[in-house]
């Protein structure tokens, strides 16, 4: 049950923690809490279940690591891309991984789920524990913001 949901689990982890290694971490965590957990698991498809379980694991790593960040070293916005790294970033495909990984951290999880991840609104509803009106107007926003950032990148060039 788990490990057809590996791949989705991974992709999610990543995309919500940014780093390869700490995505594995979350899975693993993950993995091990469900199969504990197996027996509080009701319904037909585990995948929405399992999700839920590495979307809070992300959420509790991310929260340590907010609270590891000096206050100073938050404040202010981080400079934007100098030329070169806007050269560098030509191909569509990564300026797309950029404009996502750029979402506030609900986007950026409404829009893994629904567009990489395929999942049903009813679906990311269950595993983000939101109602389902919050999962569309979530979505709608993520692309609006994507729509933005993409159309910014794409003047730049």
């Amino acid at each position: 049950m788990v490990l057809r949901n590996l791949d989705a689990a991974y992709n999610l982890a990543r995309w919500l923690l940014g780093n390869d290694a700490d995505a594995q971490d979350a899975v693993q965590e993950s993995s091990i809490r469900a199969y504990e957990a197996l027996h509080t698991f009701r319904g037909s498809d585990p995948k929405p279940w399992l999700l839920s379980i590495v979307r809070n694991q992300c959420r509790n790593r991310l929260r340590g690591q907010a609270r590891l960040i000096p206050l100073d070293e938050g404040a202010g916005e981080a400079p934007g891309p100098s030329p070169q790294d806007m050269a560098i970033r030509s191909w569509e495909g990564e300026s797309v991984r950029d404009a996502i990984e750029s979402l506030p951290l609900e986007y950026r999880e409404a829009i893994v789920l629904r567009e990489l991840e395929d999942m049903s609104y009813k679906q990311i509803a269950e595993v983000a524990g939101i109602p389902i009106g919050t999962v569309m107007s979530r979505l709608a926003r993520a692309r609006n913001l994507l729509r933005e950032c993409l159309s910014v990148s794409e003047e730049a060039k």
